[in-house]
């Protein structure tokens, strides 16, 4: 083992914990967003009571995402300095305006809704939840986009070894980026609906309170329109794959040599005859490049190496992703169901939702998994090979020194974000609030 073997577990460690708290973040914040807005447009006290709920447990969630995200920043300058040398003037532009713009709008407005209690008119601390949640996904929309161009690099040249960008515009509208934003962006909402499913579940089974029926009424009807706002991006990233990373769609059905009519492989052994070649190109007889045969090609255009990604991982995140992604979908078309008309959620359906909540967390991190495995041997695909981005100049105790440090830290961070979630959805909501019955500023009018 190297300095690059555990730069890469270092990375893939911190990264994971930290998009534990992203996906949580955008969801969430849209959802309370929205029982405010209920709040605004209805006047019921218990929509306010619900939006101070969940909005206690945002801000713990995106604390936790801020600091653990930035640990992220320092490893591309201590471990990746070659990568942020090649790239640096790529990412430059993305990155600013997701710090400069997105991070910014969605602190400063969140901020406002913090302390803006009792202290704004009402229309303005709606605005400002709104302008968060926003903040939120234009965050995750250039950092999608800066990803997305790793696997398919455009708008650029390479000079004296770097890259340097010569259309934003490209960049910012990689097609890969178009498909990849609303994926991530949708299978966010069915995280943060499988979240809000469990806390209901969880409270329902304490309270008996009907507003928890209708909450998780809400998140479930969120989270089965997300589900298909996921399979459609979902088709349009499998020809896309087929076109932009043969490798990676080769890798995560186990197809090794190209084939006409390529099957459609559930576990090893068990195929559905022509399914991929449909969902990657909507032609069930078009030929699928194999990983053998890619090998071969890759060595013939790149120059000896093997530029295959690890298999299993490959192969099973996909399949984690998938199964565990539609078992909450289906779960909260279900759910949707067994709660019609009025109808009070079943218990044993809320002990499943509250079992279920780490199954849109373990899907959405076996899709990172799939994506950035996938795309190995390569940081920037066809540019920059994983080998060549580490620091030259960091040894191997000193990845393993940091490794364990950010592993114990992020260990104790994990701990008190459970102590501080699970103590807050324990006590429940709190005493009817007396600001519903303030009168506005003047200002408001």
């Amino acid at each position: 083992m190297d300095a690059l073997d555990l730069a890469r577990w270092q990375f893939g460690i911190t990264t994971v914990y930290h998009f534990l708290f992203v996906p949580l973040t955008i969801g969430l914040g849209i959802f309370v967003a929205g029982l405010q807005t209920a709040w605004h447009r209805t006047g019921k006290e218990h929509y306010l009571r619900l939006t101070k709920f969940f909005g206690k447990l945002f801000l713990i969630n995106f604390a936790m995402g801020v600091v653990t995200g930035i640990v992220q920043e320092f490893q591309f300058g201590m471990n990746w300095s070659e990568y942020s040398i090649f790239v640096g003037d790529v990412f430059g532009a993305p990155l600013a305006m997701e710090a400069l713009l997105a991070f910014f709008m969605e602190s400063t407005f969140l901020g406002l809704w913090i302390f803006g209690w009792d202290r704004l008119p009402k229309k303005v601390h709606l605005a400002t939840i709104w302008a968060a949640a926003i903040g939120s996904n234009l965050s995750a929309y250039f950092i999608l986009a800066a990803n997305a161009w790793m696997k398919h690099p455009v708008g650029y040249v390479v000079e004296n070894g770097k890259a340097r960008m010569t259309d934003l515009w490209a960049v910012l509208t990689n097609s890969t980026a178009l498909a990849q934003v609303p994926h991530v962006i949708a299978s966010a909402f069915i995280v943060a609906g499988g979240f809000v499913l469990a806390v209901c579940g969880y409270r329902w089974l304490k309270d008996r309170d009907d507003m928890w029926r209708g909450t998780a009424r809400a998140a479930l009807l969120m989270t089965a329109v997300a589900g298909v706002v996921v399979a459609g991006t979902g088709d349009t990233s499998a020809r896309l794959l087929h076109e932009q990373q043969p490798m990676k769609l080769a890798a995560a059905e186990g197809l090794k040599h190209d084939t006409a009519g390529a099957p459609f492989s559930i576990v090893p052994g068990l195929e559905i005859p022509k399914v991929l070649s449909f969902l990657s190109t909507h032609d069930p007889d078009a030929v699928i490049a194999g990983t053998e045969d890619l090998q071969q090609r890759f060595e013939r255009q790149f120059g000896p190496g093997d530029y295959r990604p690890n298999p299993e991982v490959v192969f099973w995140s996909f399949r984690v992703m998938l199964v565990f992604g539609l078992g909450t979908v289906a779960l909260s078309v279900l759910g949707l169901w067994l709660t019609r008309r009025k109808r009070p959620l079943p218990d044993w359906l809320a002990k499943v939702l509250v079992l279920a909540l780490p199954l849109p967390f373990l899907a959405v991190i076996a899709g990172w998994l799939l994506s950035e495995v996938g795309r190995q041997p390569w940081t920037v695909a066809g540019e920059l090979l994983t080998a060549s981005s580490v620091s030259p100049g960091v040894s191997l105790a000193e990845v393993a020194t940091t490794l364990v440090i950010f592993t114990l830290l992020y260990g104790g961070l994990a701990v008190a974000e459970a102590v501080l979630l699970t103590r807050h959805v324990r006590k429940g909501l709190d005493e009817p609030a007396t600001v519903a019955a303030q009168p506005e500023p003047a200002l408001a009018y």
